[in-house]
């Protein structure tokens, strides 16, 4: 349970210093997220368990109070009903920056905010692969960062950026919903823009970004096959395209992408095996220390012989075998690789290596 002192009045959370409140004794506590929801106390994820604090349980103008500290947009912040989930992002002076979503649930509000540090991340302090560097590195073609939500993929590609920020003279745009690290120009001029305050949709963002003369383009997250395919035709035309998925390892990636975008499979295979240069597969699991979490990842970087078996998998290696083989020169390695890794490292317990990879 993490304490919280008494808010002032009927409604505390009407006082934009009393969320702020909150929000340290989260942060202080060493949180992750924060959970609003009518019907219970405030919660905070930390160490990977929701602890609640102690004051009353929310009700419903409770975090219709916070929704309006937290929303944008005039009309919407007007007339709460008008709509159903809502994206953004939101800075308290002092405490941090967070990733917001706003939505319902049994016909009342509830509100998530994700902690985003200050600073950026770098890719030495991940624990990724060292051949994300080269993958930052690419001039042109297509890098996907995969994995469920919460598995730190937006960090990853914000590590990527600040990598070639420091090392690469770019133009880059970033088209993110919302914006989460905040990039200052280093040896490379970063334009981020934010879907809903800078840009109506990724799609948009993303044909427009076309005509900005940039080097890299980072997309959040690519959502349908519109914004698949522009992001593809985009790889074909010269840049580098960083994005995220919400697939679980890579062969499935390849698949999703596959199915994603309109148009004859073999042909897709054909066009996705020339842009990839590399998928990045996360999954974050708890420390054996209980001090956190760490990464295990997969890493597959696009070899001839990857492009070969994306473009006609029936009768060439399989991509986990590809990855297998592929660690020492190319830096490559399965989910299964990682974890053994991890737990000769003593950074997992053989709990949590058997429960992830089945050994």
């Amino acid at each position: 349970m993490v304490s919280l002192g008494p808010g002032p009045g009927a409604n505390p959370y009407a006082s934009e210093a009393y969320l702020h409140q909150l929000l340290s004794k989260a942060i202080n506590a060493g949180a992750r997220d924060v959970h609003l929801k009518v019907g219970q106390p405030p919660g905070a994820r930390v160490r990977g368990s929701i602890v609640y604090f102690r004051v009353d349980k929310i009700r419903p103008e409770d975090t219709e109070a916070v929704a309006r500290h937290l929303i944008k947009d005039p009309a919407l912040r007007a007339d709460l009903t008008a709509f159903n989930e809502y994206d953004t992002s939101y800075a308290a002076s002092g405490i941090g920056r967070f990733r917001v979503n706003v939505y319902r649930q049994r016909g009342t509000l509830a509100v998530v905010m994700r902690a985003i540090p200050f600073d950026v991340p770098r890719l030495d302090g991940l624990g990724v692969p060292d051949a994300v560097r080269e993958l930052a590195e690419r001039e042109r073609g297509l890098v996907l960062c995969v994995g469920a939500a919460g598995n730190g993929k937006s960090t990853t590609l914000a590590a990527m950026i600040a990598h070639m920020n420091e090392h690469l003279s770019r133009h880059v745009v970033t088209i993110e919903d919302p914006i989460e690290y905040l990039h200052t120009d280093g040896r490379c001029s970063i334009s981020q823009r934010e879907i809903g305050i800078d840009t109506d949709s990724f799609a948009d963002a993303l044909r427009a970004a076309l005509r900005q003369d940039p080097d890299v383009i980072q997309v959040g997250e690519i959502r349908d096959a519109i914004t698949m395919e522009i992001a593809l035709k985009a790889a074909e035309t010269g840049h580098l395209v960083l994005s995220t998925l919400h697939t679980p390892d890579v062969a499935r990636t390849v698949n999703r992408v596959v199915a994603l975008t309109q148009g004859d499979p073999e042909d897709i295979r054909e066009r996705l095996g020339d842009v990839l240069q590399g998928v990045l597969a996360q999954r974050l699991l708890p420390r054996a220390d209980a001090k956190g979490v760490v990464l295990a990842s997969e890493l597959l970087v696009a070899t001839g012989s990857v492009r070969e078996s994306i473009k006609r998998p029936v009768g060439n290696p399989p991509l986990k075998e590809l990855m297998e083989s592929g660690q020492g020169m190319y830096g490559m390695q399965t989910f299964e690789m990682s974890i053994k890794q991890l737990l000769r490292d003593g950074l997992v317990d053989r709990e949590v290596a058997r429960a992830a990879i089945g050994f």
